[in-house]
């Protein structure tokens, strides 16, 4: 394959318009043990996204990529055309029964938002005959809830984050966001007569539970400054916002807030959760009232509980079990006291959650960096037989699917690898029998044309990292082909080895795609994210840094062809390895970088961070204050060449503030020694997701990797 000669000429920096200058005005930022930091960048940070001066230069940012990325733009095209055609676009989603109703999501051609419909339940009907309907474009008998396209039209950007229907069926709760920034509103349907009801509630949580009175609906309420999750409170249908009821409010800033139910509907649960602890108290779903706590809150002490049969089910890391454990304990305990262990820790076995079934439990778990799922016959607190499910491939992703009943033998999990497209697979856990309900359908691909791996890498301090790969079939190993390596590694979020179609248009111009499973994630329990937050968080980076001169050492890339990629969190390791590594990149794709640690972690204004201390750190105290300075990306910029860059935001985002990658360009580009690009895009209508709709985002992504391909001097064409 040749390299660039069927790519676009952009040679450098200096063949471009010259890139915006944002003005410097003289700012402290100051700490409460009387540390200092000059930010001259402080002033593009606006609240409000109303100061026209900032908006002045985000757009200035915006029109220098769009002459960057002008001659580009038929390979973006191209790149569009190629991911948006692997898309069966009238698709659907497996449906699940749930009350009597079959549940699930549709897509249409063109449109890029789905259709939640649902069909009641009747002799002959199943999962796989809905779905054959939905594919025959046969949809008698549907009851559309919600038509998300028509609720998104005239808007720039739309997303229903959460949506729950009465028990007796006939009330629709939804919650919308208009703009990305996560602060939803409300409304309600009234499912017999399609009627929107002039209820609506605003500044909460996608995340509803109604009571079985089939009027009242549980919801979190935000703080309007900072968007914590901070207040549960009761609508009743038909009666005024202003008068809803303040049902439980949590003081402690470092917590999060969730509600549901439980699996067997009989309670209504608030959650409160931080990094290293947790609360749950419940409430009986036909008459909440007084919310009980099942075992308060400990430092160091997490459990997440289920109630099925008579008993409840706690996945807990108590008692030292850092893999975590399940025990049992009696409907009205209040007590850790009342638990009893049944499945055991292991040091070599994290426990990531379970599912309850009438006469089984599924536990889902991770073992050497892959996921399993285990069956459990019998009661929960019994001994009972054991079985794992069986994969298919050495590296891969395992989880348990939508299961909304227990009452049944049929067990439904996921399954995906780099080069399986997502799966949903029925098991019948007393025959054993295994049926495929459902394969992501992607026009045009054989997944015989290529190949994954699972590599370990051992870095600096002697730890082997988990990396998985996937290439097209007929791949050399010679040094010379380009490589992407993605990776997170934050929050204990474990990034598994799925199905990524996006990267099938690299795999087919001969590049090679890993993913770093480095520490900060879960992939290898526990220990494994302890090892790579607070004051082991530079293990992250060194990790990925060393993965990728493994991959080089071992000639699946050139040393000069290797792109990076991360996003949010992971943009904070992408800023990291930029300053520590700059060398080993040839570019380095950033969306929502995290990358003004300190001075946001200083700011208890700002969304997330109060809950974040356990994760980073809190630097008012000055430990962790000069540790978080050491890694800043945006306080270790320095005068050295920087590879080329891509750095992409949403002004809405209410995660990771548009101004940190604003003010990180603009100081970038006052220190980069190179004549590498480095190009700034801002969507203007969006927040931490990008944009609303399922082809929007695809043309973001072609985009980016129009530029890094450019970059990387990889041919336009596709291997054929």
């Amino acid at each position: 394959m040749s390299l660039s000669t069927a790519v676009p000429t952009v040679a450098s920096a200096a063949d471009l318009p010259a890139p915006p200058d944002a003005e410097k005005r003289p700012h402290v930022v100051k700490a409460p043990h009387g540390a200092e930091r000059q930010d001259e960048y402080y002033w593009l940070r606006d609240d409000e996204r109303g100061d026209k001066a900032v908006l002045a230069y985000l757009e200035a940012e915006n029109a220098y990529a769009d002459a960057v990325m002008a001659p580009l733009k038929p390979l973006e095209d191209t790149l569009f055309d190629e991911i948006v055609g692997r898309i069966k676009q009238d698709d659907s989603s497996v449906p699940y029964r749930k009350h009597g109703w079959w549940y699930y999501t549709r897509f249409a051609t063109g449109q890029d938002y789905p259709v939640y419909g649902r069909r009641r339940d009747a002799a002959g009907v199943d999962a796989l005959s809905i779905q054959k309907a939905n594919d025959a474009d046969d949809f008698a008998g549907e009851e559309v809830l919600l038509d998300v396209n028509a609720l998104a039209a005239g808007k720039d950007y739309y997303n229903v984050g959460d949506w729950e229907v009465t028990r007796d069926d006939k009330v629709l709760a939804y919650a919308e966001d208009l703009n990305g920034r996560r602060q939803y509103t409300v409304r309600f349907k009234d499912l017999e007569t399609g009627e929107l009801y002039p209820d609506q509630i605003k500044g909460v949580s996608p995340n509803l539970v109604w009571a079985d009175d089939n009027r009242t609906l549980f919801y979190v309420e935000n703080d309007p400054e900072t968007l914590l999750t901070v207040r549960v409170k009761k609508h009743v249908l038909g009666t005024p916002v202003a008068n809803d009821v303040l049902v439980y409010e949590e003081h402690d800033d470092s917590f999060y807030m969730h509600i549901g139910k439980t699996r067997d509907e009989k309670f209504i649960c608030i959650g409160v959760e931080s990094t290293v602890s947790s609360e749950l108290r419940c409430s009986p779903a036909a008459d909440p009232g007084e919310f009980t706590v099942l075992a308060p809150r400990e430092r160091d002490v997490e459990y997440d509980a289920d109630h099925h049969d008579g008993r409840w089910v706690i996945v807990t890391n108590a008692d030292g079990a850092k893999n975590f454990k399940v025990v049992t304990a009696p409907t009205g305990s209040t007590s850790r006291k009342d638990w009893k262990d049944w499945i055991a820790h292991r040091d070599d076995v994290f426990i990531d959650g379970l599912e309850l079934f009438d006469g089984f439990t599924a536990i889902g778990e991770r073992s050497e960096g892959l996921e399993r799922l285990r069956i459990v016959r019998g009661t929960p607190g019994q001994p009972g037989e054991e079985e794992y499910v069986k994969a298919d491939e050495p590296a891969y992703s395992m989880g348990l699917s939508t299961n909304a009943e227990p009452d049944t033998e049929l067990l439904r999990y996921g399954y995906t690898s780099m080069t399986t497209p997502d799966t949903v697979y029925e098991l019948n856990v007393k025959t054993g029998e295994r049926r495929m309900l459902k394969r992501e359908p992607v026009i045009g691909y054989d997944p015989a044309r290529y190949v994954t791996e699972r590599l370990w890498a051992t870095v600096r301090d002697g730890t082997r990292v988990p990396v998985s790969l996937v290439y097209r079939k007929g791949f050399e190993r010679d040094g010379s082909a380009a490589l992407l390596q993605y990776a997170y590694g934050s929050y204990g979020s474990s990034t598994d080895p799925g199905f990524n179609s996006t990267v099938v248009s690299l795999l087919d111009r001969g590049m090679v795609y890993a993913i770093a499973h480095i520490r900060g994630g879960q992939e290898m329990g526990r220990a494994w994210y302890d090892d790579g937050k607070l004051f082991h968080k530079k293990n992250t980076f060194t990790d990925f840094i060393d993965v990728t001169k493994f991959l080089v050492e071992q000639k699946y890339a050139a040393p000069d062809r290797v792109a990076a990629y991360g996003g949010s969190a992971g943009g904070l390791l992408m800023g990291a390895i930029a300053n520590m590594a700059p060398d080993s990149y040839r570019v380095i794709l950033s969306q929502v970088p995290f990358v003004d640690v300190v001075t946001t972690m200083l700011d208890p204004s700002i969304p997330l961070t109060t809950n974040e201390y356990d994760e980073w750190g809190n630097p008012e105290q000055k430990a962790y204050y000069d540790y978080m300075l050491s890694y800043s990306p945006y306080d270790n910029l320095k005068a050295q060449a920087y590879p080329a860059m891509f750095v992409g935001t949403g002004l809405w985002d209410s995660q990771v503030q548009y101004w940190e990658p604003a003010k990180y360009v603009a100081r970038l580009r006052d220190l980069d020694t190179s004549d590498h690009i480095v190009v700034f895009r801002t969507n203007m209508e969006a927040g931490h997701g990008g944009k609303s709709g399922r082809f929007r985002r695809f043309r973001e992504r072609a985009e980016m990797y129009a530029f890094m391909l450019h970059q990387l001097g990889v041919d336009a064409q596709e291997a054929r």
